[in-house]
This record gives C-alpha cells, structure tokens and sequence, in this order.
C-alpha cells in the first residue's frame, strides 16, 4: 500500500502544473454538480486564495523595491513600450465592446434586483482623489490590506532611496529576501490544484448553470468581446510588434497565466503566476518585477469591456440613443477610471454607475445593472480576469522580445 501511495504521489508530481489544475478543475466541477452539499470543500479554495492574496502584496513590494535599486540603465525604452501597449489595448477593448454592444444590443431586466449603492463613486474627481490619498496611505497597511497603488507607490520610492544611498551589501540583502518571498510563493502555487478544486466546486455548487439562461445574452456580448481581444486584437497587436507569429506566445500566457487568473479572479493574487511565467521565458527580472505589477495596476482591457457592454446594455433597455464617438469617450474615461479597484475581483462593476451617470442615468437603476453584474460574475469577472492578467504577461514578453530585437539590428 505504501508502494502504492508512493507511486501515485511520483506520478501527480510528474505531471505539469497545468494538467494538475486541469485535474483539479475537473474533480471540482463533478463534485459541484453532484455531491453540492460537500461545503467543507470550499475551504481548498478559500486557504488558496487567502494565501496568494496575503503573500502577493509582500512580493511586489520587496521585488519592486529590489529591481529599482539594482536596476541598470536602458530600462527606459521597455517600459515606455509597454506602459504604451497596456493603454492601447485598453483603448481598442473600448471600442471593440462598443461595436459589440452596438451590433448585438442586450436588454436588462431590473424587476425585483436589490443593489446596495453605497459603494458606488459618485464622479471622476472623487475617484481619482480616492487614489491620490490610497497612494501615500500607511504601506504597512496597504500591504495587509492589498491596496496595491499604495504598495506600488512606497515601493518605488524605497528602491530610488536604496539605489542612492544603500551599501551593495544592503541592496544584496534586500535581493536575496526577494528571492525567499518568491520560493515561498512557488510553493504557494504548487497547491493549486487543490485550490482550483475548491474554487470550481463553490461556484458550481452555489451557481449551477442558471446564470447561462436567465442572463445568457449578456454573458455572450461580454464573453464574445472578450475571446475577441484575447484571440485576435491582442495577438495582432504582437504581430505588428514583432512580426512573427503570436498565437505561440499568446496561447502560452492563457495557458500559464490566464487559466489560474480565471478561477482566482484576482489580477493581484495572479501576480506570481506572470512572475513565475516571466522568468521562464527569460525576461529580465528587473523589468517584469515592475511591468507585471504595474499591469495588474492599469492594464484594464477586461474592465473596458465590462463596464462599457453593461453600460450600454442600460442605455438599451431605457431606450437611450448613443452616438459612436460618445460610446468610446465612455469607455475610456470609465476604464481610466477602474485603475484603482484592478486588483479587486468584481471591482469594474462599481464603475457602472459611473458611466450611466454620463447618460443621466439614476443611481437606482445603474446599481441594479451592478447587481446584474455581480450575478453574472462568476464567468464575466473569471474571465475578465484572465484576460487582464494574461495580457500583463504578454505585453511584458512582447516588449522584452522587441528590445532584443532591435539590439540586435543596432548591433
């Protein structure tokens, strides 16, 4: 028996991380569809997100810090390029919802929808006040507290002041704690499987299949819109940078990093994974453990998305007429908008209000329509997440790759 045991334990570890998620995704939904009185199986999802929540905010503080203070020059040009890239795509999800939304109009039903509205921000001026004071809050509580434009924030002030004034054997320390945080994580997702498991479980045992047909049209604007920029926009965004074909490096960062993105739902907890994917592929560790935060921070194509269907999809329902040029102002000040709550699952909905406030559309009904979102969540802010957070990973690739390219050429 023990023999036995000892074989099956090899075997699961021979398999990689993916087929093991897979496995895991696939006991979990079984379970949740046959055996939804288990609830002691959501506890496997629970611990795993608690955990990468928890250690998350740590990691990007220590590796930030560290790759300021050790970074070289000539880091300039790639983040330039990919901070460029981040809001471009973000633009271009804008519109694409648009086009959708105007192409295949949805309609709400708002009977009988209880919201809470006091959540909502209630303009512009607030939100970005609201950014302004979490930016120099506490770091110590930003970081108990995942308030990650904080965390950016010290971080990057801490590695400017260790770069000038720190000894090299300050800055070594402060690299090697870096690298512990980072094994610690590892072994973090290493569990999961585990934790997938209890993800996929809860959200199948509590959600079932309803939320396909009661709000089905919805969910397929938004899935479509979706698919759409992560099949095709993205990958010819690539193309166009490194003239090859992308869909190798574009199915390896929905792979690796939007498959785990989808279930934690979490830009911010799935930040190890692109650092993880990051260093496979041989980027260097001083420009994506900078990147890969500040996408979780302002890469918001999913948000765009989101917020500008559900937006829309108000707008039809009371028979408001929206010109095209409005449509994508919209979507570009609500997705610039969404920067502070990216790495909050569900945190674009809170925008909703926002921008039906452009239309003149009341509190009541627009948080309604957030209510409708969160009822859909389970596959709108899954997949919304996945598709952020893979496209963190992939512009960060594609920017590194397009350096070395043009080196090359100088050279």
């Amino acid at each position: 028996m023990t023999a036995l045991i000892r074989s099956l334990i090899s075997s699961w570890c021979n398999l990689s991380l993916v087929a093991r998620i897979l496995i895991g995704l696939t006991i979990g939904l079984i379970l949740g569809l046959t055996t939804p009185s288990l609830t002691g199986i959501s506890i496997l999802g629970t611990l795993f997100v608690g955990a990468l929540k928890s250690i998350a905010p740590i990691l990007v503080a220590v590796l930030v810090a560290s790759a300021i203070a050790k970074a070289q020059t000539g880091l300039g040009p790639r983040f330039r390029m990919v901070i460029t890239l981040y809001l471009l795509t973000t633009f271009l999800a804008g519109i694409v919802a648009v086009l959708g939304s105007m192409t295949f109009p949805v309609q709400l039903s708002f009977n009988n929808v209880i919201a809470d509205t006091s959540a909502a921000p209630e303009g512009l001026a607030e939100i970005f006040k609201g950014l302004a004071r979490g930016m120099v809050a506490n770091p110590i509580a930003a970081v108990s507290e995942g308030n990650y434009i904080c965390v950016l924030f010290w971080a990057v002030i801490i590695g400017l002041a260790l770069k000038k004034h720190a000894s090299e054997q300050t800055i070594h320390a402060v690299s090697d704690f870096a690298d512990v945080i980072s094994q610690a994580v590892r072994w973090v997702i290493q569990m999961a499987p585990f934790g997938i498991l209890g993800l996929v479980f809860t959200s199948v045992s509590e959600s079932g299949i309803e939320i396909f047909t009661t709000y089905g049209w919805l969910v397929a604007v938004l899935l479509g819109c979706m698919f759409f920029m992560a099949l095709v926009v993205n990958p010819l965004v690539v193309f166009l940078f490194l003239r090859k074909n992308p869909y190798p490096l574009v199915w390896k960062c929905l792979k690796e990093s939007g498959l785990n993105a989808f279930f934690t739902r979490s830009s911010a907890a799935n930040i190890p994974i692109n650092m993880a994917l990051c260093k496979k592929m041989n980027i260097e560790t001083d420009f994506y453990s900078v990147s890969i935060p500040l996408g979780a921070t302002i890469n918001m194509e999913g948000a765009a998305i989101t917020i500008t269907v559900i937006s829309l999809a108000a707008c039809h329902t009371l028979g408001i007429s929206v010109t095209f040029p409005t449509a994508i102002v919209l979507s570009i000040l609500a997705t610039l908008a969404a920067c502070g709550t990216s790495g909050v699952a569900g945190g674009s909905l809170l925008l909703i209000p926002l921008a039906c406030s452009l239309f003149g559309i009341s509190a009541d009904i627009s948080m309604q329509a957030v209510a409708i979102g969160f009822i859909i969540g389970v596959v709108q802010d899954s997949v919304e997440t996945a598709l952020n957070s893979s496209s963190d990973a992939l512009f960060t690739i594609t920017a590194e790759l397009f350096n070395r390219k043009r080196q090359n050429k100088a050279d």
